[in-house]
């Protein structure tokens, strides 16, 4: 990181590394309005006044009250255990042969449903849907339908709603459209709690075993929180017989 100084306050000088490192451990969207010439000068204001506060506090001795030392034993407190669980975490891995037996022995956890693609024209009224259905029947293209007429989002995209399965949809539209052969349209329109839907289907998948691929850092991640949860309970146990744990009430 470039090491410019930017301010002084006391003996401290504030460089543009300080700044850029403190920016990254923002949150991406919090990160964004300090990356402009005017939020990094918000930000190094910001950290002046840290500055002047920190010298203040020493300037009054807080530091060497019994108020500051109980937080600063409570912080360290805090700190260490954060520190011992997560040093104890990091150690315990997932081999890929560990995700690649436990996805053999468990097929029927990666199999994916019934599905289907499908576009709709959404209208205020059953009145409007029916005249829309009667255009696409006369020539009209569905897409076209959707970009004119549909009050959906999904409208930019002619309708499209890409792929779904059971339980994913409103009752009455899933039962509907799942009952279309590809390429069909609903001869009547669809009543949901959003209005009148004519809805095509454009394609239909079978359910099917989802390759190790592409699900393997997912399985992954199954198995480590597993692992480790089992691997943090076996820990306490064995620390408890280390370390004396006496419960002194039973009303938990």
């Amino acid at each position: 990181m470039e090491k410019t100084p930017l301010a002084t306050v006391a003996d401290k000088t504030i460089y543009t590394s300080d700044l850029d490192a403190l920016i990254k451990q923002l949150p991406e969207d919090q990160a964004k309005q300090f990356k402009s010439k005017e939020g990094r000068r918000q930000l190094l204001e910001e950290l002046i006044a840290q500055e002047l506060f920190y010298l203040e506090g020493k300037a009054d001795k807080v530091d060497e009250t019994e108020e500051f030392k109980k937080m600063l034993i409570d912080a360290e407190e805090k700190l260490l255990k954060t520190h011992m669980i997560a040093t104890f975490m990091m150690d315990i891995t997932v081999p890929d042969e560990e995700v690649q037996k436990f996805y053999d022995e468990n097929p029927s956890q990666f199999i994916a449903p019934d599905s289907v693609r499908a576009s709709h024209i959404l209208l205020p009224t059953e009145e409007q849907a029916l005249e829309i259905i009667a255009e696409i029947k006369n020539g009209k293209s569905f897409e076209a339908a959707a970009k004119e007429y549909s009050v959906c989002p999904s409208n930019e995209k002619g309708g499209d709603l890409s792929y779904f399965s059971r339980g994913q949809m409103v009752p009455e539209f899933e039962t509907a459209a799942f009952a279309l052969e590809i390429d069909e349209m609903t001869e009547l329109p669809v009543k949901t709690q959003f209005g009148y839907h004519v809805i095509k289907l454009t394609d239909r998948k079978i359910s099917q075993t989802i390759p190790f691929e592409a699900v393997k850092e997912n399985a992954r991640t199954f198995l480590l929180r597993e692992k480790q949860n089992k691997a943090f309970i076996g820990k306490v146990e064995s620390l408890k017989e280390k370390y004396p744990v006496k419960m002194e009430t039973t009303i938990l």
